[in-house]
């Protein structure tokens, strides 16, 4: 999850006077790309060969990025394609769970179940919530 949060957004780094800053297009994206970093999953930086790198303790991983489809209010969903470090392609999608729920295959299955509960009950108490997924 946490490498998801990781690899799949728009934040680019900036350097100021040997400080690393990121520049997000909205700070829901900059909060995520922070507390990934917090937890241990660090970005690094985006190439010039468009190369998302990102650090996990002391191991440095790096995913070419194949496309990246933009967040926006119709999709309400931010997806990029990548080739992992073991050269499996991956699809890393972050949004809202009304977008992707229903796009889990079998909504029969209990950990879709459960995570409706706790949705339900976030969003009682007024809570935003993010999906992740991945194929």
């Amino acid at each position: 999850m946490l490498e998801i949060l990781a690899v799949c957004h728009t934040v680019v780094v900036e350097t100021r006077n040997g400080k690393v800053l990121y520049n997000a297009s909205s700070p829901d994206e900059l909060a995520l790309v922070n507390g990934a970093k917090y937890l241990g999953y660090d970005f690094k930086e985006r190439d010039e060969d468009d190369n998302v790198i990102i650090e996990v303790g002391e191991s440095e991983h790096k995913y070419k990025l194949l496309n990246v489809i933009e967040f926006n209010s119709t999709r309400k969903r931010m997806t990029v394609i990548v080739r992992d470090p073991e050269n499996r392609i991956r699809v890393m999608c972050k949004g809202a769970d009304s977008i992707i729920l229903p796009r889990l295959r079998s909504k029969a299955e209990r950990h879709v179940k459960k995570t409706e509960s706790f949705l339900e009950g976030y969003s009682k108490e007024g809570l935003r919530t993010l999906l992740i997924a991945e194929k």
